[in-house]
């Protein structure tokens, strides 16, 4: 059975894409710890990060990184968080949001009923981002 996150990849779910490409895709969270919250999820299903491929977590790392700092940026924020967890979903995932405190990592505080008009703005305002860093032909148009 496929993943939540397989789904979401192949347009069962909707997603609000950040970043589309062969290996890797990037997608809002439905669960924000901040605006801009954004899942980097490689398209192959790997339950732990501990057993995808050397290049395949680099190059989910390398995308992580490039969202991180087009969120410092855009999002006005000290940092970028990221963690790895996959407890929730058995999809290798790494969260990565704007940070301005290790008070930010607590999953306790996450939003579970954002609004909706919210996450589109941000997930439009993380693309402009990613665009204006060079990242345009990674970027989905919506």
């Amino acid at each position: 059975m496929s993943s939540v996150f397989t789904r979401i990849i192949n347009g069962e779910i909707p997603g609000r894409f950040v970043w589309r490409e062969d290996d890797v895709v990037a997608f809002l969270t439905m669960g924000p710890l901040a605006d801009g919250h954004t899942l980097v999820v490689p398209v192959e299903e790997v339950d732990r990060w501990t057993d995808a491929s050397p290049e395949l977590l680099s190059r989910v790392m390398e995308v992580a990184r490039r969202i991180g700092a087009a969120q410092v940026e855009v999002f006005n924020s000290a940092r970028a968080g990221l963690t790895i967890a996959g407890y929730e979903i058995h999809h290798l995932h790494v969260h990565v949001w704007p940070s301005n405190s290790m008070a930010d990592y607590d999953f306790a505080t996450a939003d579970h009923d954002p609004d909706p008009a919210v996450l589109d703005a941000n997930a439009e305002k993380l693309r402009n981002g990613l665009r204006a860093a060079g990242y345009g032909s990674e970027v989905p148009t919506d």
